[in-house]
């Protein structure tokens, strides 16, 4: 028991870490990106452009002011440290799969001629990520914790989804489906491991 108890804390501590590392990695490339004037910037999504694809992968580090950034930092921490407490191989998954949806649906519907950058598409999918994933568990701790979510975000989110100038609500639509894919696909990971440890060696065979 203490050993297991023991693992949950060493894994909550590398979640916490690994989120800690994210944010100062976003930071660190912000302070860059502003002594380089924002060129940077640069490498951001181009909708529909084959040569800038790569910028689905680094937008979300990239921020078009100090002040863009810190407005994403604090829902990223807020929100990332509800997904760091079950370990860091769940942050990076949730991390991965909001920012790839997030990028590739920007990169196919985003209008022609604009550029985008932030980590909020990631945010959003924090955030469904964790107001979908009790209804995919049916666990009322997580169904909890997602309705005081949807209660503290939720008016933000829908606010955001709203098309206005220089607001990319593509990467916040798409961020928001990919945090629900991350919770579809970790609840569909628990229940495989967990019926094939409690089925009898007979009934594994047979399978």
């Amino acid at each position: 028991m203490k050993d297991r108890v023991r693992e949950r804390y060493a894994s909550q501590v590398d979640g916490l870490r690994t989120l800690g590392g994210l944010v100062a990695i976003l930071w660190v490339v912000e302070i860059v990106n502003a002594l380089d004037s924002y060129r940077l910037d640069n490498d951001g999504i181009v909708p529909r452009s084959v040569a800038h694809l790569d910028g689905i992968v680094f937008a979300p580090f990239l921020h078009a002011s100090f002040g863009h950034l810190l407005s994403n930092t604090v829902p990223f921490v807020i929100l990332g440290a509800a997904i760091a407490l079950a370990g860091a191989r769940r942050l990076l998954f949730v991390s991965l799969i909001a920012a790839l949806v997030s990028g590739a649906g920007t990169w196919l519907t985003a209008p022609g001629g604009t550029v985008t950058v932030g980590a909020s598409g990631v945010v959003f999918g924090y955030a469904t990520y964790l107001i979908s994933r009790g209804v995919f568990n049916r666990k009322i701790a997580e169904l909890g914790l997602g309705l005081v979510v949807l209660v503290v975000f939720g008016g933000a989110l829908v606010y955001d989804l709203i098309p206005h100038t220089g607001i990319s609500w593509e990467a916040h639509l798409f961020g928001g489906i990919g945090g629900v894919l991350a919770a579809a696909a970790v609840a569909r990971e628990r229940p495989t491991k967990t019926s094939k440890a409690s089925l009898p060696a007979r009934a594994r065979v047979q399978s």
